[in-house]
């Protein structure tokens, strides 16, 4: 099982690596005197290639994989139980990570009918981003707002059950509102929050 995981991981970081060195080589290759400058859409397109990508390899190479063998299951409470984290809690948990660097971009799941209160959309733009990704999920929704006194931009993308067990815990959750979710369904949204200046 260990190894398995390890495995997993050690895949899931190579994929990130790869982003970065790329970004690297691309940096170099402008030459030192050039600044870099990249729109605030594709900054978060770049960050939510990462996400999905991470999150697909864990619930498809791992996840799914090691209930499938019978190895160990994916739990909501999987601190306590010696599971798994599901793929949301995952998600969730690198954008913990990412935000407690203090680099500024933040992340993070919600959704019009969601599971938890704290995953409910935080203002009328994310509420309008969600309805519109659940219309047309292969175009997120964005734009720049205010978030008290900062100026940020932000993408609302669609946020697909991207393996069976994503779909499986929202309908036999005791507290989700919605009992039907099969795999590729759109079950909310992942927002994406970059700091955009003044």
């Amino acid at each position: 099982m260990r190894r398995s995981l390890l495995w997993g991981t050690t895949f899931v970081l190579l994929v990130i690596l790869l982003g970065i060195a790329t970004w690297a080589v691309w940096s170099l290759l402008k030459g030192p005197d050039e600044p870099v400058t990249i729109p605030a859409e594709k900054v978060a397109e770049y960050v939510h290639a990462v996400i999905e990508a991470n999150r697909t390899v864990y619930a498809t190479n791992v996840v799914d994989k090691m209930q499938e063998k019978g190895i160990v299951e994916a739990a909501e409470h999987w601190r306590q139980e010696n599971a798994l984290p599901l793929p949301a809690q995952f998600l969730i948990d690198t954008g913990r990570v990412v935000a407690e660097r203090g680099v500024g971009i933040r992340y993070r799941l919600a959704s019009l009918s969601p599971i938890y209160v704290w995953n409910n959309p935080q203002s009328d733009f994310e509420r309008k981003g969600l309805e519109a990704v659940a219309r047309n999920p292969d175009r997120p929704f964005t734009g720049f707002v205010r978030i008290g006194r900062e100026r940020v931009f932000q993408a609302i993308y669609a946020d697909r059950a991207v393996a069976h067990a994503c779909a499986e815990c929202h309908n036999r959750h005791p507290n989700s509102p919605r009992r039907d979710y099969k795999l590729n369904d759109v079950m909310g949204g992942i927002v994406i929050t970059i700091p955009a200046g003044p």
